[in-house]
């Protein structure tokens, strides 16, 4: 038997039995209402993205993905901007505010990487993300989200979609610990 079978058994483990984090097995009909809850969840705000971005659906896309290669070096320890940071929008200085962070750099090259599209439809899809102030392209081809962007959707996420993210997971629990 394997070390990880036998911890598995071991009752003295302490994330083995008697965890609160342990799930005792589900009917199919209960995961089947819970998939269902996730699913009405994830289109509801498939629906809104889309309408967000003009029906475009890969725009929130790579904004996503944009921002989260920009907040990167927060993963590595990194707080506030200082002398020759970047602030949100590919900006190096300016007044302090509460999304003055360092971020890190990407390009057209190593977002279509990360989502798999082409990288031409990448580049075309970012002009567009210019346009609507969403995204700062430097002259040297990186991308940095923009402060606009960060203050619309952060405030977007911590009303609505949090609120109703939180509401979800609530009833599945429910729907699971039946």
């Amino acid at each position: 038997m394997s070390n990880k079978a036998s911890r598995r058994a071991d009752p003295v483990d302490k994330g083995a039995a008697g965890s609160e984090h342990t799930q005792a097995p589900s009917s199919p009909s209960v995961v089947r209402s819970v998939a269902l809850l996730l699913a009405r969840h994830e289109i509801r705000n498939i629906r809104r993205w889309f309408e967000e971005f003009d029906r475009d659906i890969l725009l929130p896309i790579l904004l996503g993905e944009i921002a989260l290669h920009n907040i990167g070096a927060l993963e590595n320890g990194a707080s506030h901007t200082g002398k020759g940071r970047t602030k949100p929008g590919g900006r190096a200085e300016g007044p302090e505010s509460p999304y003055d962070c360092v971020l890190k750099p990407c390009n057209a090259y190593s977002i279509a990487a990360a989502t798999g599209l082409p990288r031409e439809t990448v580049r075309r899809k970012i002009v567009r993300l210019v346009e609507l102030g969403w995204i700062n392209r430097r002259d040297n081809g990186h991308l940095f989200v923009t402060q606009a962007a960060l203050e619309h959707f952060g405030g977007l996420l911590s009303s609505r979609e949090l609120t109703e993210l939180m509401e979800t997971a609530d009833r599945a629990r429910s729907l699971l610990a039946e």
